[in-house]
């Protein structure tokens, strides 16, 4: 049984073996027979056309708009600092963050009983000077008179030595009534020095008088000032930030409250490199009056304002070699908040005579790849003026005037290769026909 099994699987693989030898036979001579006979006539080789997005070149005036970025920032900030020390006693219910106040509004009042004593006590001296004042006036009155009345009675004296003088002469007199009407005359003008001396020292009181009411005067003044230093007020409309105090809470003498910000005078901080700043830079070297648009980015969605250039700094930051500008924000600055970080776009002066074209279509050599006539790349080098993003803005000069230029750069794309525009199919199509057609009868 063995035996007859073997012989049968040998005589299948013998079978087998005949069969493909047959087929491997037939196909050659399949083969040959195609070789040997008429193919009919030849395709010529078509060249391949790649497929590119063309743009066509047509020199404007732009408007290059200088994307960079800044900081925005209050023109207009007010700290609240305690004039007192002490205890607050009040809080107004809108001193707390994002408060709206108004200019004069009593903000916040420190305990002024202190300062109402003081008050007190300058006042009482004061009227205590006045009083003095008042009575070293009477004093001088006083004393004139008397000096006034020292003066006749010297007169008296005078007069009374002349009839002595006279009487003398007649010899009616004696020497003892003479030298009586003498002594006499001396004692009034000794009284009448002692009276102006009193006028003098009456008058130097008053003086001293005046200049201690002045005094007390000023000592009034700083007491009134220390009462109204106990009140807080806000110097203007604006809104509060930065609350670092609650009611019934001690504080220090220039102590920080809070900070009252004015939310109409904003301006953005732009740092600028040298270059972008002279760009920006009118023919007499100063900074152009700009157009400025902000957007504050985020998740879902964007704020938008927009702004002027106001000024550049006048001094460098430490470790920066370029300038820092200022935009005032003119509208739509409601929604932002000092310190918040935004986008900046500049409108630069406007360049003539330029294009704007993806960033894509320049190469790293600075040209661009031209489509000539018969669909074919020519490499153009081209001058950039501005980056804009994704885009760059290139000088046309006059030969390249209309020309279309590749939109996007491909590995497989260069100088010599055949394109087709992928956005206009009819021309495309048109080129190819005409290049198949010129392969054909160049091998014909």
């Amino acid at each position: 049984m063995r035996f007859l099994t073997r012989s049968l699987l040998g005589l299948f693989l013998t079978f087998l073996t005949l069969a493909l030898l047959f087929l491997a036979g037939f196909q050659l001579w399949q083969a040959m027979e195609v070789r040997g006979g008429d193919a009919g006539p030849a395709r010529p080789p078509v060249e391949q056309a790649y497929a590119a997005r063309l743009l066509t070149l047509v020199p404007v005036t732009l408007t290059p708009r200088m994307q960079v970025y800044g900081q925005v920032v209050s023109r207009r900030e007010l700290q609240l600092r305690a004039g007192a020390s002490g205890r607050l006693v009040y809080l107004h219910p809108d001193l707390q963050e994002g408060g709206t106040v108004g200019a004069g509004q009593i903000l916040a009042r420190i305990d002024p009983s202190a300062a109402q004593a003081a008050l007190a006590s300058r006042q009482a001296e004061r009227d205590d000077a006045q009083g003095t004042l008042a009575d070293t006036r009477r004093r001088v009155d006083i004393a004139a008179e008397d000096l006034a009345a020292a003066e006749r009675q010297a007169e008296l004296r005078e007069a009374a030595v002349a009839r002595q003088d006279q009487l003398s002469e007649r010899g009616l007199g004696t020497s003892l009534d003479r030298e009586a009407a003498l002594l006499a005359s001396s004692t009034a003008q000794q009284g009448v020095i002692s009276r102006r001396a009193a006028l003098a020292d009456a008058e130097s009181a008053v003086t001293a008088a005046e200049n201690a009411l002045r005094r007390a005067e000023i000592a009034l003044t700083e007491a009134r000032r220390d009462l109204a230093d106990t009140e807080i007020r806000a110097g203007f409309d604006g809104r509060v930030t930065n609350v670092a105090v609650v009611e019934g809470g001690l504080v220090t003498l220039n102590e920080q409250l809070a900070t009252i910000i004015d939310p109409d005078a904003l301006e953005v901080r732009i740092p600028l490199s040298l270059d972008q700043f002279t760009r920006l830079l009118d023919p007499l070297g100063n900074l152009g009056d700009h157009d400025v648009t902000i957007a504050l980015e985020g998740s879902a969605g964007q704020l938008t304002a927009t702004a002027r250039l106001d000024r550049a700094a006048v001094s460098v930051a430490d470790g920066s070699a370029g300038r820092i500008v200022f935009a005032r924000i003119t509208d739509g600055g409601a929604a932002l908040r000092p310190g918040d970080f935004v986008r900046v776009s500049i409108a630069e002066p406007p360049v003539a005579g330029a294009a704007q074209i993806p960033a894509a279509a320049l190469g790293a050599d600075g040209t661009v790849l031209v489509a000539g006539a018969d669909d074919r790349l020519t490499a153009v080098a081209v001058e950039v003026l501005r980056r804009q993003g994704d885009d760059v803005v290139i000088a046309v000069p006059a030969d390249l005037a209309g020309a279309r230029i590749v939109a996007e750069r491909a590995p497989q794309l260069g100088t010599g290769i055949l394109v087709r525009d992928a956005s206009d199919r009819g021309r495309t199509g048109t080129a190819t026909e005409r290049q198949v057609q010129r392969s054909g009868s160049g091998r014909g």
